[in-house]
Parts: C-alpha cells; sequence; structure tokens
C-alpha cells in the first residue's frame, strides 16, 4: 500500500494567527510530501510492501531506520493535520474524554500543563503526545518520528515539536507554540474519536 500525501482538511489560512498559511505550505507540502515520496522509495524491496502503514511502522522500527523515520512521520503527520482544527482548543472536551483526563491525567488544568511541559522538554525534535496504554492515558514524548505506536501504546493526540512545525511563526519560542496549540488549534472530537477505537 504506498503512502499517498493527505489533502489538507481546511484551508491554508485557517489556522491563523496560530499557524500560519506559510507554515502550513511548507509543512505540508515540503515536509510531509518529501516523507511519503521517500517513505515510497525506500518500501520496495523491503519486505513491508502491502502493509497498513501501522504495521510499516511497527515492522520497520529498529530495523529499518530510514523507512521507519518516514513510514513514521508520514503516520504522525496524517493524524497531526485532523488534530488541529479552525476554532480549536478550550476546555469543552467530549465527555468520556474529560472522564478519562480527569481520572488519569489528573484533569484538564494538570493536562495542559504536563503535555505542554513534554513537548518543551523532548530535547531536539520530536513530539509529545497524549496515548492510551494498558487501558489509561498517559503524557508520552518521543524523538524524531516516534510515536507512542512503537511503545505498545495508541497515541490519542500529538504535537509536533520539530522546528519546521512553528519555527516561521513563533522563531524558538516552543512553549508558546504548544499553548497556542493546546489553547486554539486542538480537535477535541478526532481526539475522542481515536480515543473510543483505542479502548476497543
Amino acid at each position: 500500500m504506498a503512502f499517498e500525501l493527505p489533502d489538507l482538511p481546511y484551508a491554508y489560512d485557517a489556522l491563523q494567527p496560530y499557524m500560519s498559511k506559510e507554515t502550513l505550505e511548507y509543512h505540508h507540502d515540503k515536509h510531509h510530501n518529501a516523507y511519503v515520496t521517500t517513505g515510497n522509495k525506500l518500501l520496495e524491496g523491503s519486505g513491508l510492501e502491502g502493509q497498513s502503514l501501522e504495521d510499516i511502522v511497527k515492522g520497520s522500527y529498529g530495523k529499518n531506520q530510514a523507512l521507519f523515520n518516514n513510514a513514521g512521520q508520514h503516520y504522525n503527520h496524517k493524524h497531526f493535520w485532523n488534530w488541529m482544527k479552525p476554532n480549536g482548543g478550550g476546555k469543552s472536551l467530549p465527555g468520556d474524554l474529560q472522564k478519562a483526563i480527569d481520572s488519569d491525567l489528573g484533569g484538564y488544568d494538570k493536562f495542559r500543563e504536563d503535555f505542554i511541559a513534554a513537548g518543551t522538554g523532548q530535547f531536539g525534535s520530536g513530539w509529545a503526545w497524549i496515548a492510551v496504554k494498558n487501558g489509561k492515558l498517559e503524557i508520552m514524548k518521543t524523538p524524531n518520528g516516534e510515536s507512542p505506536l512503537v511503545h505498545g501504546a495508541t497515541p490519542i493526540l500529538g504535537v509536533d515539536v520539530w522546528e519546521h512545525s512553528y519555527y516561521i511563526d513563533y522563531r524558538n519560542a516552543r512553549p508558546k507554540y504548544l499553548e497556542a496549540f493546546v489553547d486554539n488549534l486542538v480537535n477535541w472530537e478526532y481526539v475522542d474519536e481515536l480515543y473510543q477505537g483505542a479502548r476497543g
């Protein structure tokens, strides 16, 4: 199953002022597109052709680093575009998800603080996450293109802290970008959809 670059689910200027048109054009059309193009080349002859994206990510982890880097980032970004929406963020979460954040992560304010801290504290490039592991929500961070998928967990929210995700808009102020992401961009309905799927 060849990788394909998905269309953005909104216009390039739809997330302004929190994420600029220029950032989305570079991030989606150049960076994500490069993961797709390179990933497809590396998939040929890997023995993982025809498998689902999730299985390619897991199957290449620790075995085929170049393929993993590109497949992992394709997987992460496919979800990343859907983890954001215009007029997103805020504290109004779907009921089941709110209950899980209260019981597993200490409530919304504690989640917000810990999620931003995870993203800020990820040294270099990487991601911060909410993932479902052993039936409970956890906040995680991973380097480069890794995701909770390769650590026995299912990601339901992720934020890209590679510099290409925020440098045009925020320069080196990564915490400001993370605050804007949580407060104004998160698509909680999509997070809830993944949460319901992860709960099985």
